[in-house]
């Protein structure tokens, strides 16, 4: 039995996060320009209606990740502002 790869995006959030950056490097997290190409071919397949079952899974998990990494960066830009 294969293991069950984490999606892209969720394996490189983990990585940075399991790395214990500091609270400057999660407001000024970016991700890689690869996901970044990931991202914008499935945000356009989308646009295009071409989108596949499995793609548009991997797209709902970019936009579930990238709200969970906004929040974070803007609860942790209110602690560093003292807020």
């Amino acid at each position: 039995m294969a293991a069950v790869q984490p999606p892209a995006v969720l394996d490189e959030i983990l990585e940075f996060l399991a790395q214990g950056p500091s609270p400057q490097a999660i407001v000024d997290f970016k991700p890689s320009e690869a996901l970044e190409q990931r991202l914008e071919y499935l945000l356009d397949r989308n646009r295009r209606d071409v989108i596949s079952p499995e793609e548009q899974a991997e797209l709902d998990e970019f936009l579930r990740m990238n709200h969970f990494m906004t929040m974070l960066q803007i609860r942790t830009r209110k602690k560093l502002l003292g807020k």
